[in-house]
């Protein structure tokens, strides 16, 4: 087998923390996998709320949130690598020829697309923008080798994305929820599964 045969693809996939993973950033955690290749891997956390929310964030950046349906909305601890930048996970928004109306967009397989320019907040804040949004503060990454390594070690596991755990799915029951599309719940995994 070549290396090639051996690679694997996350991208528009969710980690679900193994019940072992005790590091208190990503225990119980879920990240939505925005890209993925031999080069290393980027992810947010979708159920780590922060104790802000939206209308908080666009104060900071001095936008009025023209959105009422985003008013109760928290702002996410996507990780912990650039935690002052805002990144914002959304449906694609198609203008043609695989093109992205905002100007820093990162297109990802499955419908979804992730935006870290200014542009989509001010839509936002004009009262349109993308129906569907979750923003978060920072993100997770993982170098050459580093996620691969860590599934091996029992670490994460891992299934296909479902945009309604992102999007329609309560913060609280998101962990359960990923669990349950893998057919499982948390309870029947042992912290020390793998290992002999």
């Amino acid at each position: 087998m070549t290396a090639d045969s051996d690679a694997i693809n996350l991208t528009n996939h969710f980690l679900i923390a193994m019940p072992s993973l005790s590091d208190e950033l990503f225990r119980r955690s879920v990240v939505f996998m925005c890209e993925h290749s031999e080069r290393g891997a980027l992810g947010l956390v979708i159920n780590k709320p922060s104790d802000i929310l939206l209308p908080g964030l666009f104060a900071k950046v001095d936008l009025p949130l023209g959105r009422e349906d985003l008013t109760t909305v928290p702002v996410f601890q996507g990780g912990p690598v650039q935690t002052e930048r805002g990144f914002v996970l959304h449906e694609a928004i198609d203008v043609g020829e695989g093109e992205s109306v905002y100007a820093s967009t990162l297109s990802i397989p499955g419908g979804l697309e992730m935006t870290t320019s200014k542009d989509v907040l001010e839509a936002m804040s004009s009262g349109a923008g993308p129906s569907k949004v979750f923003v978060t503060l920072g993100y997770a990454s993982w170098g050459e080798g580093q996620l691969e390594s860590e599934i091996t070690e029992n670490s994460w596991l891992t299934v296909e994305a479902d945009p309604k755990l992102i999007f329609e799915t309560p913060v609280e029951e998101r962990y359960d929820r990923a669990m349950a599309l893998l057919g499982l719940e948390s309870w029947m995994l042992s912290p020390d599964a793998g290992h002999a």
